[in-house]
């Protein structure tokens, strides 16, 4: 039983019913948990006909999907028809069905008090309107929450015991492999296994993934075809430098389990002797020395996170040329890192080159009536309707003096700082073939004026204080 929510104005209450399911095992049947949920649903609001409730035709029907997210297109749709004006109360057969979440559930509750929307469960009592009602409802949902993160729990030591036994614990079939459905084991598909090995004496005799990725994708190889259990089939797709480096790098090729940083001998047959393997591996390690990972993460680069590729719509990320008596930096784009500067007509920049027209542009800007101009306008109508804002809005000659003293001494900032400055005044870098494009945050402007002037201040009670 559950107390009956309050009454509309007009005794008419339209009700929507929302059914989840975790799994799909057994959607397929033609009742099924869901249908059972609704069932349920219906027959309650049957109950309470006398009190103006309709059951609404449309079915918000989750199959397949977890309730420890907001992730679902049936809810999404609730959510939506609430918003619209087309719900008057939420009926679930269990509190959990519609959120094992209490940060989820919260905000859920908050959507429907908005819009003046009742929740009720058939088979647990309590009544949102009421404060009792709420406690008992987060009570119900801080169990469910613990419940579902205790199964997590199980799930990843039951996962870590079949592992340290060898066992495929679910998840694709890698190239080289498929699944045995009645055993759940990995079993060697012959023809892949054949590409498999290749691949690796590929590498051996290359040394580089990229052109081993060129190879295959000119001989027409593509990655692995799978079917689901459900019967969708998976088309494999054209090879990069990450997919190729991921097959050379993964030990269940050496009929090993891999997990959390170790390995297990597994329940499958090897596809690569430990001799391959060991040659890829010197092979990669040699490779990590040459580029020197660990120095290039320490590079310092302006515009990361900023710079784009116009031509392909990608990040561009740092990379470098190491010579004798100098490293030269480069910001280069990810699509053309993984697939070949073939497929790119951008390429690379350097990052001198892209870094000094940056700031020549914000120095350009730093000198534009115009633009400060602008920079006022903007925090004007930023602080519009702010009272406390507007009494520490700085006038238009603060905006200019504050812009037109960081010119002069921009060489002298640490890099750090000057990083900070770009990135809070730089939207975006696009870098086309034959051009670059700088996008200024107008706000990032105001914001920075607001800095220099308070620090401007603090100087003058400073003197005044002495």
């Amino acid at each position: 039983m559950i107390d009956v929510p309050r009454k509309k104005d007009a005794l008419h209450v339209r009700c929507a019913i929302y059914t989840r399911k975790s799994t799909e095992e057994g959607l397929e049947q033609e009742f099924n948990s869901l249908d059972a949920q609704r069932e349920a649903g219906e027959n309650y609001i049957a109950s309470q006909r006398h009190e103006g409730w309709e059951a609404l035709a449309t079915r918000y029907d989750d199959g397949g999907y977890t309730g420890g997210n907001m992730e679902r297109p049936a809810l999404k749709q609730l959510m939506a028809d609430i918003e619209g004006g087309k719900v008057d109360c939420v009926v679930v057969y269990k509190v959990d069905r519609l959120s094992r979440s209490l940060m989820d559930f919260t905000r859920l509750i908050s959507l429907f008090d908005e819009h003046k929307v009742s929740f009720v469960s058939v088979t647990q009592a309590f009544n949102t309107t009421t404060s009792m009602g709420r406690l008992t409802l987060n009570i119900l949902l801080s169990f469910a929450q613990f419940e579902r993160e205790i199964i997590g729990e199980r799930i990843r030591d039951k996962i870590a015991a079949a592992k340290k036994k060898g066992k495929h614990t679910g998840g694709p079939p890698v190239l080289g492999y498929d699944i045995d459905r009645a055993t759940s084991r990995l079993v060697v598909n012959a023809d892949e296994a054949r590409l498999v090995r290749h691949i690796f004496k590929r590498f051996i005799r290359l040394g580089s993934a990229l052109l081993v990725a060129r190879e295959l994708n000119a001989k027409g190889h593509r990655t692995k075809t799978w079917t689901t259990k459900s019967g969708k089939v998976r088309p494999g797709i054209e090879w990069d430098k990450s997919r190729v480096f991921r097959l050379v790098t993964n030990p269940k090729y050496l009929g090993q389990v891999p997990h959390k940083g170790k390995v297990y001998d597994g329940e499958h047959e090897a596809i690569i002797d430990r001799r391959t393997w060991d040659a890829v591996q010197a092979i990669i390690q040699e490779n990590s020395k040459v580029r020197g990972a660990k120095t290039r993460a320490r590079t310092p680069a302006l515009l990361k996170g900023l710079i784009k590729c116009g031509h392909c719509g990608t990040s561009m990320g740092i990379s470098f040329v190491k010579k004798p008596d100098k490293r030269y930096v480069y910001y280069t784009c990810v699509r053309a890192t993984k697939s070949g500067y073939d497929t790119c007509t951008v390429r690379s920049v350097p990052a001198g080159v892209a870094e000094a027209a940056v700031v020549d542009r914000l120095r350009a800007v730093f000198r534009s009536p115009e633009m400060i101009a602008r920079t006022y306008r903007a925090a004007v109508a930023k602080a519009e309707g702010d009272v406390a804002m507007q009494e520490c809005l700085p006038t238009e000659d603060d905006v200019r003096a504050a812009l037109m003293n960081i010119d002069p001494v921009w060489d002298v900032l640490f890099p750090r700082e000057q990083e900070r400055i770009v990135k809070l005044l730089v939207e975006k870098v696009v870098m086309n073939p034959d051009s670059m494009d700088v996008v200024i945050r107008t706000n990032g402007l105001s914001s920075l004026v607001a800095e220099l002037k308070e620090a401007v201040d603090v100087a003058e009670d400073r003197k005044v204080s002495v």
